[in-house]
């Protein structure tokens, strides 16, 4: 970034106007390593504590992203448009119910109160069909895409559903059965919000990779999205299958929830296996990266959730299948993703730092503007 301009985002109402949704990734990132901690299925000495400040750590992130956020939607409105309106960075607004349920399913873990748990899992509903719809209908009426350009950022906005809904089956046990059982049912719809529509977009990628090769070095984490709704997928199907007996018992759906779990069980296995193949591809197109030069920027926190979310499934299935090889596999991804984290988020800290990372490209027209000494003394004043 030129070095002026820099300077220009190191003001802090600048920062402000500069922040971008795709910050709710690192929450996405922090939050599904703090859960994998929690869940490693062979127990190490402050297991608990570690990931018990992560989720402090991850919701002090979450609160101050989401007011930074909010303070650029009230104090610089004219950016709002601009950012509905670009292809990419629009995708990350569903980071934001997706960065808010580790910390709902963590609270679980923790001793949150579960009327504040229960409170936020619909509010994080709201946000997440609200991204669901409304970004696809900017892509549909307002946005320019092109099959060239297409990548599997596509499904940040749409997985945000059905990440929601796994959260949903952990959270359907702490509640008494009538409640439970609104919270399971919406969780299902939530599901189908997302899976088909997910699958859909992953055939579009597969034809875009085999028409126009590996996308540019700036978009390599986006290899690894794909992981992020096979992994849920598998994951919501397994752990709402074991909610849902419990959550309608005494109700007209009762016969049929009890198929819930062996259903789960085989949905899962067969998208945690689908994401397997794409598990192995996401490696072999990372390697080929590497070789090339992989340069810096927050698209790489796409190397941590979902990969993250595929591994609670691989321990999930683990533990209703009984499989041992996939409890020992799972552990690897464990380590896998702490390695993964610790890169990333090293990177990250020395990038808002330096304020290189507070960069919003819907606004680029108006930062190369700002390279202009009297455009950006005109705009200096306007701050103050």
């Amino acid at each position: 970034m030129n070095v002026k301009i820099l300077h220009e985002i190191q003001n802090p109402r600048e920062m402000i106007r500069q922040f971008t949704p795709n910050w709710f990734t690192l929450n996405m990132g922090t939050g599904i390593l703090l859960l994998m901690i929690h869940a490693f299925p062979y127990p190490f000495a402050g297991q608990h504590v570690l990931s018990h400040a992560l989720w402090w750590f991850d919701g002090i992130l979450f609160i101050s992203f989401s007011a930074i956020f909010l303070l650029r939607a009230m104090l610089y409105k004219d950016t709002i448009w601009p950012l509905l309106q670009h292809p990419v960075q629009s995708m990350f607004l569903g980071a934001i119910p997706m960065g808010l349920v580790p910390i709902i399913n963590g609270g679980l873990l923790f001793g949150m109160p579960v009327d504040w748990a229960q409170g936020l899992w619909w509010l994080d509903v709201i946000l997440a069909v609200g991204s669901g719809w409304l970004v696809p209908y900017m892509m549909f009426t307002r946005q320019k895409h092109s099959l060239e350009n297409t990548t599997a950022v596509w499904l940040l906005p749409i997985v945000a559903c059905e990440v929601t809904a796994s959260s949903g089956g952990y959270l359907a046990p702490h509640l008494a059965p009538t409640l439970a059982a609104d919270v399971v049912a919406v969780s299902y719809m939530l599901w189908a919000f997302s899976v088909p529509l997910a699958l859909g977009i992953i055939a579009i990628v597969f034809l875009r990779l085999a028409l126009h090769k590996l996308p540019d070095a700036g978009m390599a984490a986006s290899s690894w999205l794909v992981l992020g709704p096979l992994g849920t997928g598998a994951l919501a199907m397994m752990v709402l299958g074991q909610a849902a007996p419990a959550a309608f018992v005494g109700t007209p759906l009762a016969a049929t929830a009890t198929l819930a779990t062996p259903l789960g069980i085989l949905a899962g296995a067969l998208l945690w296996a689908y994401g397997a193949w794409w598990w192995a591809m996401a490696w072999f197109f990372t390697l080929r990266y590497i070789q090339d030069g992989l340069p810096f920027n927050m698209s790489w926190w796409g190397f941590t959730f979902p990969q993250g979310v595929y591994t609670a499934a691989t321990l999930v299935l683990a533990q209703q299948s009984g499989f041992v090889a996939l409890k020992i596999y799972g552990a690897l991804l464990v380590a896998q993703l702490a390695g993964f984290w610790g890169v990333v988020m090293v990177r990250t800290l020395q990038g808002m730092w330096s304020g290189a990372l507070f960069h919003a490209p819907c606004l680029k027209s108006e930062c190369d503007m700002l390279q202009r000494p009297e455009a950006r003394n005109k705009h200096q004043s306007d701050m103050l």
